[in-house]
């Protein structure tokens, strides 16, 4: 049976199965073994690594500190915190046994670190001179996503970091949430090419434990929402619990202020959700492991010189700190390679032939708009630079119009029901705040409330559940 090569599906018609052939067919990630699991390719781990590396020095620079933590918890230490644990508890991963012999006590694989890290902050932290304590680990996190899995968006095992911060006083904490959350939204508007909107979790969506939880969600091209980042206002309930302390200025004992926050391999999924079309993958130049493949197109009697000019511009491309190579495969056609490439999503192409050589110009083609031009040999490294800066603002600007497209308002449950299922993405709407109301506009649409912004606004129309004439605005979305 012959292998199907490239792209079978169009986006428009089967968005699941199109998703899952761009992430497997371009080389991103394959599924493991182990239902749930999925394998990071080279190609997927590379982008990760661009992704993990520009966060990482925002964070440091900022001075939170990298560390590593242990992935199995003792259930003793996990109980001193019942009420964050329990709502991670369907998706545990338990260690029962060493072997053939049966563990003393159980250990949890790690769904997210808050109680080991704080156990040691106990340890750590004693003076107001200890803090803060601005800590970072990037790490995986294991949870039981069995039943209903997406490559990268939802499996049994993710890569991310997770911060987690102690502080002397809640307005430093308070500081530290939106610090985090704007360095988010730096890394995914500016680099990711994704526009955002940001605002706080309601009571019922926040993380187990906060005080409060502040996120940035976005619009995929189905019309899903997919949450991007979080960071949590943790307050003092998990200092109390764990009993994380220091003496103040005035030697009165005091109860630490914590933040944590985290952003997953998942904005990879998002990438190819938003930027991809019928062909494949369209990376942002900012975070594409290759920012410009050369394909040599030659014949047998003239593969030497058309192969050394090849190299002659990516050394040249090279010094100047682009990301670039040369497909020089003999046993592919350049036809075969300009698909292989086009499904990669690198953002830009470039052709030297014979007569191209002759004439001392570079065909280029973008990914994004499919654009072809020439340009002279001479101007290859300005014109490059230029074009890869261009394709990054267009992305964005056509994402940002995904964005506007796909949001929407509604006054009644009615109107709202109709906007998801025709047009999905995020509904504005007005709601009473609540929980009854949340929950009964879940029951009746399947939509959760994604954001309520920072500002909202009040009192726009009444509440979309029960009528209510006090109410506030937030966005209601179907998401992943």
């Amino acid at each position: 049976m012959t292998k199907e090569i490239g792209i079978t599906v169009k986006k428009s018609l089967d968005f699941s199965d199109w998703y899952t052939q761009c992430v497997l067919k371009s080389g991103i990630a394959d599924y493991s073994p182990s239902k749930g699991f999925i394998i990071l390719r080279p190609y997927g781990y590379a982008i990760w690594e661009i992704i993990r590396e520009i966060l990482d020095e925002e964070l440091k620079k900022t001075g939170h500190k990298n560390g590593f933590l242990p992935v199995l918890i003792p259930e003793s230490l996990i109980t001193k915190e019942k009420d964050h644990f329990d709502g991670f508890l369907p998706e545990v991963f338990w260690v029962t046994k060493s072997g053939d012999c049966d563990l003393a006590e159980k250990l949890a694989v790690r769904p997210t670190s808050e109680t080991l890290a704080y156990s040691m902050f106990s340890k750590w932290i004693s003076s107001y001179r200890d803090l803060p304590l601005k800590l970072n680990f990037w790490n995986s996190a294991l949870r039981a996503e069995i039943k209903s899995t997406k490559p990268l968006i939802r499996n049994s095992e993710f890569l991310w970091q997770e911060g987690h911060t102690a502080h002397t006083d809640e307005n430093e904490a308070n500081k530290e949430v939106r610090m985090i959350l704007d360095i988010y939204k730096m890394l995914i508007e500016e680099y990711l090419a994704i526009p955002t909107l940001s605002g706080f979790k309601t009571d019922k969506e926040k993380f187990v434990g906060a005080k409060y939880t502040t996120c940035l969600e976005s619009a995929m091209a189905d019309g899903k929402a997919l949450q991007m980042a979080t960071s949590h206002h943790l307050g003092q309930n998990f200092s109390k619990p764990f009993e994380i302390k220091f003496l103040d200025k005035d030697m009165v004992e005091q109860y630490v202020w914590q933040t944590s926050w985290g952003f997953s391999w998942r904005v990879i999924g998002a990438i190819i959700m938003v930027h991809g079309d019928d062909k494949g993958l369209i990376l942002p130049p900012k975070i594409s492991p290759t920012q410009v493949i050369i394909v040599p197109i030659y014949k047998d009697e003239s593969k030497t010189v058309v192969k050394q000019k090849a190299y002659e511009l990516e050394q040249k491309l090279k010094d100047s700190q682009i990301r670039v190579q040369t497909d020089d495969r003999d046993e592919f056609t350049s036809g075969w390679k300009f698909n292989d490439w086009e499904m990669k999503g690198v953002p830009l192409r470039a052709n030297i032939g014979l007569r191209d050589i002759q004439e001392n110009q570079v065909e280029l083609i973008r990914r994004d708009t499919k654009e072809r031009f020439y340009v002279k040999e001479k101007e290859l490294v300005s014109q490059t630079l230029s074009i890869l800066e261009k394709i990054q603002l267009n992305m964005f600007d056509r994402a940002k119009n995904l964005l506007q497209e796909k949001t929407r308002s509604a006054t009644t449950l009615e109107e709202l029901l109709s906007v998801l299922d025709t047009t999905g993405g995020f509904v504005s709407c007005s709601w009473c705040g609540k929980r009854d109301c949340e929950d009964l506009v879940k029951e009746k649409t399947t939509a959760d409330i994604r954001i309520v912004p920072f500002n909202p606004k009040n009192n726009i129309s009444s509440c979309i559940g029960c009528g209510n004439q006090e109410t506030i605005e937030v966005y209601f979305g179907r998401a992943y």
